[in-house]
């Protein structure tokens, strides 16, 4: 069995050499005088310095600007500050910058259930984009209008995003997967003047029709003007008769417009970029913007250095368009790096499908969740046998905290050489906090480094550093792109308490991200889930992830999640509920199993009160277990108030945990924490 830490690859001379970041540091000592003799000394002048090193990372990608930016921070209060004032620029002109370079280059290879997998060039991707981005200013839409999309990982909901952020209008998208509900709780905040959308999608080879579900939102957005059809599933059906409806190819059949025609809208510094919004399991989602010259100068390092990806790259993360991750799968385009997109179930019609479209595709850099990774450790598969995966450098995972067994099957199942990386961020910075370096050496369930620029540390609740221990997981200077507002956020106020608040008496401006964080002595970092649903046991706090990392090693689980709810008196319960296998029974003698499993890797604060079967364990829509709302509804929240159906990826799980916490109420354990852990 592997060892959280243990060694399991270190960089060839040749590859950590030519890597992104190593010509970025040659760079700097050439041009700068900046001496950095590894990424440590990098990163440490990358957070003391902060002016200094993002001016340079504007220098060094030659950031397009029509008006010079007048200084690089005014401010190192959080929130806030502003970057690069005076600057105008547009992102989406700088997504499309390779356009001139290689034209005839691939930039899209996409696949769905519904299309076999082709290809699209750089010329033909800027057509498209410039075509559709005359035909949205001729129907109105204004630099700052709200233009949003209920359509699926396909190549017009990314020249859709294009063309929108190229005219200056502001972008938000969700996924058609997406219940009515929770699509109208987040474009009502915005208010949108066009919506595309699909007739729906097909996953696992079966068709969910979305023409009623369209009907319902356009009906409860007041401010759309036009909606813009695309007959996903069946090209061949008339489009709705509503009055706003335009059909996509029409817009599409508009005459071409030359690079040297189309004018791109230089925004100013804090103009909204896009809208994104955060999971909204509990209350309204936040919708958190971002603004054109933050997420460019952040995606631009993160891509170039930290994923290590150019001209000759192709990346592939396995996203919806509801995640943040399909936004920056296509920040790979400033990279000059093509990519995959994939529209449907990733493992159908087999378990190991997109290896094979990794293979077909040559990608270079494959990403996906820790549970589909584990999806496909159970399923005892081994692609590196199976598929030419020999164009394969690196692997990003993403999403939730990965377990040094994900990393191990990696090395084992795909191929020994390979850079195995995990990255920790958020919807919040569209980005990392914490992520990989081809620099560096390959460490079991570590996350390689703090990334550039991100002056990240783990605090005690008092405000005091740890090396080597749990955390709260703190950003001391301000990065580009931390939110400029949430949408509707009148003077910050909810800006302020999501991220800010909690530091108020210990240090303002201190953004407290809301996870637990460990960081060793040589940089390297371990995530170890939301610290608001951290457990707390004798006073002692522990990650979620730890005990699902130990549990699910037990053969016949194949999920789990634990809660814990404080009770009166200083007491608590802390309940473990898992999801077996098919055949397996919740006995005493796996009790007794799975309790001696987390004594002995873990500790025995780590053991639950009791250990419950369940049929399914709810997910929010971008993979997270959703553990603050079942232990919500535990301390006694209705349904309504804890959690958000439309919000879930399997709304039909909570229902166990509605009746759970129900019945419970004939129990007394919110007065009397039981001691020991029984079926």
């Amino acid at each position: 069995m592997v060892q959280e830490g243990e060694l399991l690859w270190t960089p060839r001379a040749e590859f950590a050499q030519g890597s992104q970041i190593a010509r970025y540091q040659r760079w700097l000592r050439e041009q700068r005088g900046v001496e950095t003799s590894d990424y440590a000394t990098l990163w440490n002048w990358s957070v003391r310095e902060p002016e200094a090193f993002w001016a340079t990372i504007w220098d060094y990608f030659d950031v397009q600007s029509s008006v010079p930016y007048s200084r690089v921070l005014d401010t190192h209060q959080m929130p806030g500050c502003k970057w690069f004032e005076d600057s105008r620029l547009n992102y989406a002109e700088h997504l499309l910058r390779q356009e001139a370079i290689a034209p005839d280059a691939t930039v899209f290879h996409h696949l769905s259930e519904t299309r076999p997998l082709a290809q699209m060039s750089w010329r033909e991707l800027g057509r498209q984009v410039r075509i559709l981005a005359t035909e949205l200013r001729a129907l109105g839409v204004q630099p700052g209008d709200r233009v949003v999309s209920y359509m699926p990982n396909v190549p017009e909901t990314a020249i859709a995003m294009m063309a929108t952020t190229a005219i200056g209008a502001v972008w938000s998208s969700a996924a058609p997967e997406f219940g009515v509900k929770t699509v109208i709780e987040r474009f009502s905040q915005i208010e949108p003047k066009v919506l595309f959308a699909a007739d729906g999608y097909r996953f696992g080879g079966k068709d969910f029709v979305r023409d009623a579900e369209v009907r319902r939102i356009v009906d409860a957005l007041p401010s759309l003007q036009t909606v813009v059809w695309l007959p996903y599933l069946d090209p061949a059906a008339p489009p709705p008769s509503w009055k706003q409806m335009r059909r996509w190819g029409d817009l599409l059949s508009g005459p071409d417009v030359s690079p040297e025609q189309f004018r791109y809208e230089h925004v100013a510094y804090d103009h909204p970029l896009w809208v994104v919004f955060s999971s909204g399991t509990t209350g309204l989602p936040k919708a958190i913007v971002h603004s054109h010259v933050g997420a460019l100068v952040e995606h631009l390092k993160l891509m170039h250095f930290h994923l290590n990806l150019g001209p000759k790259s192709v990346m592939f993360f396995y996203s919806t368009t509801g995640w943040m991750m399909w936004n920056l799968l296509l920040a790979a385009l400033l990279t000059g790096s093509g990519i995959v997109l994939y529209d449907g179930n990733p493992a159908h019609p087999s378990p190991d499908f997109l290896w094979q479209l990794a293979a077909d595709t040559g990608t270079t850099s494959f990403g996906a969740s820790p549970t589909y990774v584990q999806m496909m450790e159970k399923a005892g598969l081994v692609p590196g046998q199976r598929f030419d995966l020999s164009k394969l450098e690196a692997i990003v995972v993403a999403g939730a905290p990965s377990t040094p067994e994900t990393f191990a099957w990696f090395y084992r199942s795909v191929k020994p050489d390979l850079w195995v990386t995990s990255q920790s961020g958020g919807t919040e910075l569209c980005s990392g906090f914490v992520g990989a370096s081809p620099t560096l050496p390959v460490h079991a369930g570590e996350i390689q480094a703090r990334l550039l620029g991100m002056d990240v540390h783990a605090w005690t609740d008092d405000g005091h550093e740890l090396i080597d221990e749990v955390g709260e997981l703190v950003v001391t200077t301000p990065f580009p792109s931390m939110p400029i507002k949430f949408w509707n956020d009148d003077g910050g106020k909810r800006y302020r308490e999501s991220y800010f608040e909690a530091m108020e008496t210990i240090r303002p401006g201190v953004w407290r991200h809301g996870d637990f964080i460990k960081v060793n002595a040589r940089g390297g970092c371990y995530i170890y889930g939301r610290s608001d649903s951290t457990l707390n046991r004798f006073g002692v706090r522990i990650g979620t992830a730890e005990i699902y990392r130990a549990v699910e090693q037990v053969p016949e689980i194949a999920d789990s999640l634990i809660v814990c709810c404080e009770l009166p008196g200083g007491k608590f319960f802390m309940p473990l509920f898992v999801r077996l296998k098919p055949d397996a029974e919740l006995d005493e003698n796996l009790v007794r199993r799975i309790n001696t499993k987390l004594r002995e890797d873990c500790s025995p604060r780590h053991v639950p009160d009791r250990i419950y079967a369940v049929t399914a364990v709810p997910y929010t829509l971008t993979g997270k277990k959703m553990e603050i709302p079942v232990r919500k509804l535990l301390m006694g929240w209705p349904l309504e108030k804890a959690a958000s159906r439309d919000a879930m990826m399997n709304p039909d799980a909570i229902d166990w945990f509605v009746r759970f916490a129900q019945d419970s109420r004939d129990y007394d354990w919110r007065g009397n924490a039981a001691t020991s852990a029984r079926a």
